[in-house]
């Protein structure tokens, strides 16, 4: 266990939560009008998100965490992994979203701290992110934690409906 307090603990995710995020990402997408194609609703690897973080797998570190809830129940999670087309220090915060229940709680501040530490582990100099506009909260928190604002994409990603751009320098 990574992070644990009376309300919140973060753990690295395991196939028992995968579902638990797939729903997690998909309806928060949704609830924004964006399960559309270009974002993560339609992601491949959201049936197995444990498999694809899964950092034995990758020639550069990787990983994703899950926070739970006194009852571990999953709250939401956050990933990082190699943006693919720059060098490798440069990582990508992936799919961080936060449930409902779990929103207001400080989870996603916790889990991108979590992020940041795995991260710089890993030998990564910076997170760079992708997101839309439509997140306002999201956006708030990113700034908040140190990301700035970029006028366009490091690369073209496969998220083409993203528009907001941050990095960080870890």
């Amino acid at each position: 266990m990574l992070l644990h307090n009376e309300a919140l603990s973060i753990r690295t995710i395991t196939s028992t939560d995968n579902e638990a995020m797939k729903t997690i990402i998909q309806q928060g997408l949704a609830r924004f009008g964006l399960d559309i194609p270009g974002t993560a609703y339609y992601d491949p690897q959201l049936n197995a998100l444990s498999d694809f973080y899964d950092a034995s797998t990758s020639e550069l570190g990787r990983g994703y965490f899950v926070v739970t809830d006194g009852d571990n129940h999953v709250l939401g999670g956050a990933g990082y992994a190699h943006f693919s087309g720059l060098g490798p220090e440069v990582a990508e915060l992936q799919k961080l979203y936060i449930s409902p229940q779990g929103q207001g709680s400080g989870a996603s501040y916790h889990l991108i701290h979590q992020i940041e530490k795995s991260a710089r582990a890993d030998g990564y100099r910076q997170l760079y992110l992708e997101t839309h506009h439509a997140l306002v909260a999201a956006m708030h928190v990113y700034e908040r934690c140190g990301f700035t604002l970029l006028k366009r994409p490091l690369v073209r990603a496969d998220h083409a409906a993203m528009d907001r751009f941050y990095i960080k320098t870890l």
